[in-house]
């Protein structure tokens, strides 16, 4: 358990709080005593390739977006309008939230075909998540490029690769007038035959709590995913060097130096998210150390 949780363990919440002297350390006092109050216990899913892998973090110009973790590559390429037009990569946090719900949702019902509409909102509001307004026109933003793009799976190998190519969704119907009151897409979706078939081969149980309250910052969702992928399965302390970490985190920086300042904020809220977390890091990079992950037993998959 981290110092943040052993603050709050041993002297409370409201005395915890008052020994933070920045905005950052109060976030992460915050997110520690959400988790560690969270009393629905409720499990979301995210397929582990995402632990590896993850989307852009802010609106790109290119229409094309590869990223590397261990021996994982994964690149998604933009989806096209009717006119042919590029429709642009989906990123940022509300893209990675719309994608777990319809992972979690796929697993629980072993189901391609998912409830959207009114289910879909009432979720997003439960994890903090504002639909009206101009939050209303990013979801819809974020579902129409999640439904259009398309993306394939590498898995390196010393003597072959594995490739997977698909999408993340295979059927919807989006509105095409930008000031309506449609849903966003049709009252269900059916996603891809291979991405689904790949999630329920692979699926990856986090806590909503802890997603709930990092939701906001899209790297500190992609730290805590690949936290919670690769501690538990850990036999001994692996090192990862601060290259491993800016080629996997580091899209959007030029410079590894950027990255590495910039990097200590979302791995704190990661790591304040994940009590049983155990990392530590220097110099050269950090230190992963076996531990358990934040959903105890895999049966949670199924029985949220």
């Amino acid at each position: 358990m981290g110092q943040v949780h052993q603050l709050i363990t041993a002297h409370g919440i409201d005395a915890a709080r008052a020994t933070s002297t920045d905005k950052l350390e109060r976030q992460c006092i915050d997110t520690a005593f959400a988790v560690m109050s969270d009393e629905s216990q409720r499990v979301g899913i995210m397929h582990a390739g995402f632990a590896m892998t993850a989307l852009p973090h802010k609106d790109l110009p290119e229409t094309v977006w590869t990223r590397q973790g261990g021996n994982v590559r994964l690149t998604i390429e933009s989806g096209r309008d009717a006119a042919t037009n590029p429709v642009g990569l989906p990123f940022g946090s509300i893209a990675r939230m719309i994608l777990l719900y319809l992972q979690t949702e796929a697993v629980k019902t072993r189901s391609r075909d998912i409830e959207l509409g009114r289910s879909m909102n009432q979720w997003l509001s439960s994890m903090g998540i504002d639909n009206g307004g101009k939050t209303y026109k990013l979801v819809r933003e974020q579902s129409k490029r999640l439904s259009l793009c398309r993306l394939t799976f590498y898995r390196i190998h010393d003597t072959m690769t594995q490739v997977t190519n698909g999408s993340f969704v295979r059927d919807a119907i989006m509105p095409t007038v930008a000031d309506d009151q449609l849903n966003l897409w049709r009252e269900a979706v059916r996603l891809d035959e291979g991405f689904y078939q790949s999630l329920i081969d692979h699926p990856m149980p986090v806590r909503e709590a802890a997603i709930r309250e990092i939701g906001g910052r899209s790297m500190a969702l992609d730290v805590y995913i690949w936290l919670a992928y690769r501690l538990h399965s850990l036999e001994k302390p692996t090192p990862v060097p601060w290259a491993a970490l800016f080629q996997q985190f580091g899209g959007g920086f030029t410079h590894q130096w950027h990255f590495k300042s910039k990097f200590k904020e979302p791995l704190a809220l990661a790591l304040a998210a994940y009590p049983e977390a155990v990392i530590s890091a220097d110099d050269s990079g950090l230190t992963l150390y076996p531990s358990p992950p934040p959903v105890p037993y895999r049966s949670a998959i199924t029985s949220r």
